[in-house]
């Protein structure tokens, strides 16, 4: 019999294990190729792996649980099924069976709404579902054995797009970005002594992560203010039409992105990794978006080719990527290739927040909470007075092995001019 390992794969650069979540098959059972095999958790994405041949599971090596590193075999698949062990000789004498019980009343089985049927699903594709607010059981299901894949759920998704109601407008405080109505809030526990929590997989490896970079870099800090009135002016005229046309919001998010972009082309050195003894200048721009998961954790998914794209382009990826973060259906390419990371947590109207870099990159900016207060403004004739503006913090962590204090200076004093002297509305 000729057999196939089957390894854990690769889920994204950086990635270096992974935790089996689920077996979808048991020893003995036919697997057809590209069928659904088991569901393995990384720091990055939750991932449903399939079989990369068609036969019988034989073996597997790796039981629910357990973490494994990136290219260990796992399983193995033949193309015969395996056999059995030999029943015992002679048999055993058979007690004689009990009496049967009492016949009881039937229970009725659970009911499902009119229409609807039950639905077959792994446990990724039902948070993804529940994430999205979708009936699985409303769901077309394309899968073997009438099973709902990721993609029937996200075309599910796709579909009711358009059809999304209108939302509250985001409070002009809210910085760049709005507040998720159905946010789950941290609730106040009661009573006395210690609950242990066990770290979940993300946590456990962002914290790696995060203290892996403060050894690794020279972490040094530059803020600025940053007066948003031109973008405020653009938000204000074109919010409505915006969320028509779009089906979500314009934040400030975009704008600040970019800025980013266009000044990354005259400081190439700040969107780049440090090597052995060297600096590697990425001539193009892959913008990572730090996107909180609920407070559980976060994740970094990555803009590709940033650089290429206009303001409305950057605004449907950021949010797409946000809504997919969420929902735990980021692919690996999603999160990979990152070369500068921007860190939004201005929806809370934060004043003040010093990000930690992402590794290997050598500068990340967050953009901090913006609000209504008053600035002195220049009149055309040179007189000054004083007006009500868009005003907030950006601040960026960067690695002083790369580049000095000077340097990153400039690059944020360019980003600041870009987001308040742009022609924005010209741009849109």
């Amino acid at each position: 019999m000729s057999t196939t390992e089957v390894t854990m794969p690769q889920l994204g650069e950086s990635v270096t294990e992974g935790t089996i979540t689920r077996w979808f098959k048991a020893v003995g059972d036919a697997v057809a190729m590209d069928e659904v095999l088991f569901e393995v958790s990384t720091d990055k994405v939750d991932s449903e792996v399939p079989s990369p041949v068609a036969g019988f599971l034989t073996e597997i090596r790796a039981p629910e649980g357990d973490t494994v590193e990136v290219g260990a075999v796992i399983a193995v698949v033949g193309d015969a099924a395996p056999v059995a062990a030999a029943a015992p000789s002679p048999p055993e004498p058979q007690a004689a069976p009990p009496p049967p019980p009492p016949a009881a009343a039937p229970t009725p089985a659970p009911s499902t709404p009119a229409g609807a049927r039950p639905s077959v699903a792994s446990p990724l594709v039902r948070k993804l579902a529940e994430g999205a607010g979708v009936d699985l059981s409303r769901v077309t299901a394309t899968g073997a054995g009438g099973r709902v894949t990721r993609a029937d759920v996200e075309a599910a998704i796709a579909a009711r797009g358009s059809r999304r109601g209108h939302v509250p407008a985001a409070r002009r405080t809210a910085g760049t970005g709005s507040l998720r109505a159905d946010r789950p809030r941290p609730q106040p526990r009661s009573g006395t002594g210690d609950t242990v929590e066990k770290f979940n997989n993300i946590r456990r490896r962002t914290a790696e992560h995060m203290m892996a970079s403060k050894a690794a870099s020279a972490h040094a800090m530059t803020a600025v203010e940053v007066d948003y009135e031109a973008v405020e002016r653009v938000r204000a005229e074109r919010g409505e039409t915006w969320f028509a046309e779009e089906g979500f919001s314009l934040t400030y998010l975009p704008f600040i992105s970019r800025a980013v972009v266009l000044a990354l082309a005259d400081f190439p050195h700040i969107n780049s990794s440090v090597g052995d003894g060297e600096l590697v200048v990425h001539n193009y721009v892959n913008l990572s978006m730090m996107v909180d998961m609920n407070f559980e954790g976060a994740l970094a998914p990555v803009v590709h080719d940033a650089d290429n794209l206009t303001v409305r382009d950057l605004a449907r990826a950021e949010h797409d990527l946000a809504d997919r973060a969420r929902s735990m259906a980021l692919s690996a390419d999603d999160i990979s290739g990152g070369t500068f990371t921007i860190s939004n947590s201005g929806s809370f109207g934060t004043h003040l927040m010093i990000p930690i870099i992402n590794q290997p990159q050598v500068a990340v900016l967050s953009t901090d909470g913006i609000s209504r207060r008053p600035v002195v403004v220049t009149a055309a004739d040179g007189s000054e007075g004083i007006a009500i503006h868009s005003v907030g913090l950006l601040a960026m962590s960067w690695d002083h092995r790369a580049f000095d204090g000077a340097y990153a200076a400039g690059f944020l004093a360019e980003v600041r001019e870009i987001i308040e002297t742009r022609d924005w509305d010209a741009e849109l």
